[in-house]
């Protein structure tokens, strides 16, 4: 009996030794130092290559394997702001395995760094009384089926009082999810700020799943006018006229904020499209041949705007249809910014739109 007892225990022993060689070593990836620069880890004793892609590189850029199958690289100092990133592994993307800040998406795979700098920026976590994000499910009879949406109510809010709260409707980009505008954009972050700074009003923000796929995309417009704006409205004290209520969107997002409002003025007082993607049937059927009666419009809404930036692969695009507006005599405020397609750039076109609107 001892003779098996041994045998076992040099077994137990040989077992654990060969887990502790297989067991990848504790990694910390992103490390962000003082002076801003970023370094980023890697673990694979198998891969003949990684290299990292961010919206803080022009190109990618590649790690250095030890012998111990940790690869590493340090970026040059970044401006500071949240982005996105990856590693391609022997050719395939992946997100950072030791990083838990996963950017919400449909399509393709990244994670998030934050570098905060020396002051607080107006997306940052501060020390400001903060409002509630809330998990809904709807069903929508649209649709035919249970979808889901995310709500944020502002600080002090009160369910059971007397204020009716104004509310955006705020549309993510095109993989996306209804997670992305909180998770990458820092929506409530950046309402909490501006609120406790006196530059925006108290306000509802609900953030929808804007892909409807494998309906017609066209059927998100009817999605949101006949279900989600009945459910807010039985659900939170809104106000519920048209000043009282605002559509932005980013992307595809922003190419369905101006179907939604623009077939709606009625219902929206405020349009705010960030680099809209228009290429879409939805669109051509709305506004292809327009003949719109822009004194109505203009006296309709209080805000409309259309933001992008001068590297956008959309700039071109955006330019075309902030000219066909003008044409249309409809009142448009362009916001035209350096930078690309990035969420660094959602932020600040958020920001600006949730100093202007419900004023």
């Amino acid at each position: 009996m001892k003779r098996i007892i041994s045998c076992i225990s040099v077994v137990f022993v040989a077992c654990c030794s060969l887990f502790a060689q297989q067991r990848p070593p504790a990694i910390s990836s992103p490390n962000v130092h003082p002076d801003n620069s970023i370094t980023f880890t890697y673990f694979s004793r198998t891969a003949r290559e990684v290299k990292l892609s961010g919206e803080f590189l022009k190109e990618p850029v590649s790690l250095t394997k030890d012998t111990s199958g940790i690869w590493r690289v340090t970026v040059p100092p970044v401006t500071p702001d949240i982005y996105p990133y990856s590693f391609t592994v022997d050719g395939v993307g992946v997100a950072d395995p030791n990083n838990t800040l996963i950017f919400a998406n449909e399509r393709f795979k990244r994670s998030i760094v934050e570098v905060k700098g020396d002051k607080p920026l107006v997306h940052s976590l501060q020390n400001v009384p903060h409002g509630k994000i809330t998990y809904h499910n709807y069903f929508s009879q649209t649709l035919n089926t249970t979808r889901q949406l995310l709500v944020y109510t502002p600080p002090n809010f009160d369910a059971s009082g007397k204020t009716k709260y104004p509310v955006l409707y705020l549309i993510h980009g095109g993989s996306d999810t209804e997670e992305t505008w909180t998770k990458v954009g820092r929506a409530n972050f950046i309402a909490d700020n501006l609120i406790a700074q006196g530059k925006a009003k108290p306000m509802i923000i609900v953030m929808p799943y804007g892909n409807v796929r494998p309906a017609p995309m066209a059927d998100f417009t009817k999605d949101i006018v006949n279900d989600i704006i009945p459910f807010v409205q039985a659900n939170y004290p809104t106000q519920t006229d048209s000043k009282g209520r605002a559509v932005a969107g980013f992307s595809v997002g922003g190419g369905q904020t101006l179907n939604i409002g623009f077939t709606n003025t009625d219902k929206f007082a405020y349009i705010c499209s960030y680099a809209p993607y228009t290429a879409t049937d939805e669109f051509k059927k709305n506004f292809t041949d327009w003949t719109p009666d822009a004194e109505k419009i203009n006296k309709q809404l209080k805000l409309f705007t259309i933001s992008v930036g001068t590297e956008d692969f959309l700039y071109e695009s955006v330019k075309q249809n902030i000219a066909m507006f003008q044409e249309k005599k409809i009142k448009i405020e362009p916001l035209i910014v350096s930078g690309g397609h990035t969420w660094m750039n959602c932020k600040l076109f958020l920001a600006n739109s949730l100093q202007q609107i419900f004023k």
